[in-house]
């Protein structure tokens, strides 16, 4: 899930919000300022309604953050590589790179978010049984409290990808030293509760409970899809055997310079050696790459006036890979865009892969 605005970062982790987020958030202020507050709280006026569901939405969110900056700062803690925490429709998400380094490390990540949540939920409800506040403050407290703990409940069911799903993977990992049996027994399970809140969902709807039935639908159809996620990527994992970028890129590809004319492309590489795809250099530096279908594009009429810059993808757009990456990593990096990755050596190009590179070994790999 990728941000769609990047607020900043925290603890040098980026935070982002995907737009899906301003719909639930909408959704949070509307209910609980015609609904929530007014029945658990009567007696306030319509405005003292709407700010005390505004404060509470944000709080709330920022619980959803702190809950994933816990998985984010544990992870770092392992040696894991972290991309970011996206807020979306979902509540939140930590965008870890790479692949838990053992089960121990995915357990202690996993939980916790959670510990963080619990932590959370007493603080909110200490806060409004201890302590004396205003109506409102105690309210917005009461409530917080509430469902941080709802939440905590939830993300414990052993259903992946939630928390609960990820620590039952890791304690099954461990056991038995089978990320991919593991994997399959917690997506098993994770399927269960997908179809389970979808027939529950869809039944309370047309019974009569109102839209609350769609909305567990709707967490039923995701955990369905984030599950199958789960699950392909372990059989990738399993059918790439270990094996990293430098057992199946291309060194020391074919290079182009980015002052190069299209016609001198043209004329002195293309003629000779037609690849889909060449990396652009520019004093002995990787600067981009340029696919062949950019260079066919330039109209003859132009070719000894444009340069490969003029058509390159610049190199923060093209994804840039280690020899020693694992090919699974490198097989989500490359899954959009131009469907090729540079590989790097201390900023030194030393090979060139490809998204067909990685579905040949899979085929291979896979016995097909």
């Amino acid at each position: 899930m990728n941000p769609s605005f990047r607020l900043g970062r925290v603890a040098g982790i980026e935070i982002g919000i995907n737009w899906t987020w301003l719909i639930v958030f909408a959704l949070i202020v509307w209910s609980l300022a015609s609904a929530v507050f007014p029945e658990q709280n009567e007696g306030l006026g319509d405005g003292t309604y709407i700010a005390m569901a505004g404060v509470a939405a944000v709080a709330f969110f920022a619980s959803i953050l702190l809950h994933e900056l816990g998985h984010a700062v544990q992870a770092r803690r392992e040696g894991m590589e972290i991309e970011g925490i996206t807020l979306w429709i979902f509540g939140g998400v930590a965008r870890f790179k790479g692949m838990f380094p053992s089960a121990g490390a995915e357990f202690r990540i996993a939980v916790a978010g959670p510990l963080v949540s619990l932590a959370l939920g007493i603080a909110f409800v200490a806060g409004a049984v201890l302590v004396s506040w205003s109506d409102a403050v105690d309210g917005v407290l009461a409530w917080l409290g509430y469902i941080n703990l709802a939440l905590l409940v939830f993300n414990l069911l052993p259903a992946l990808p939630l928390d609960g799903g990820r620590i039952l993977r890791s304690a099954l990992w461990g056991a038995r030293d089978d990320f991919r049996w593991a994997t399959q027994i917690a997506a098993g399970i994770g399927r269960g509760f997908g179809f389970l809140f979808i027939g529950l969902g869809l039944a309370s709807f047309f019974w009569g409970y109102g839209t609350g039935g769609l909305w567990l639908a709707f967490i039923g159809w995701f955990l369905l899809s984030a599950v199958s996620a789960e699950a392909r990527f372990a059989e990738v994992r399993e059918t790439f055997g270990g094996r990293r970028v430098g057992d199946l890129m291309v060194r020391d590809p074919i290079t182009v310079d980015a002052s190069q004319t299209i016609g001198s492309v043209m004329d002195d590489v293309v003629w000779t050696h037609r690849y889909t795809t060449y990396p652009v250099v520019e004093d002995g530096r990787v600067v981009g790459l340029v696919p062949f279908r950019r260079i066919a594009q330039v109209p003859r009429a132009e070719w000894d006036e444009r340069r490969v810059r003029d058509c390159m993808l610049p190199l923060d757009e093209v994804p840039r890979l280690r020899a020693d990456t694992p090919l699974e990593e490198a097989m989500m990096e490359l899954g959009d865009g131009v469907g090729r990755g540079v590989v790097l050596d201390d900023g030194r190009l030393v090979g060139l892969l490809s998204v067909s590179d990685l579905i040949r070994a899979l085929q291979v790999g896979g016995g097909t």
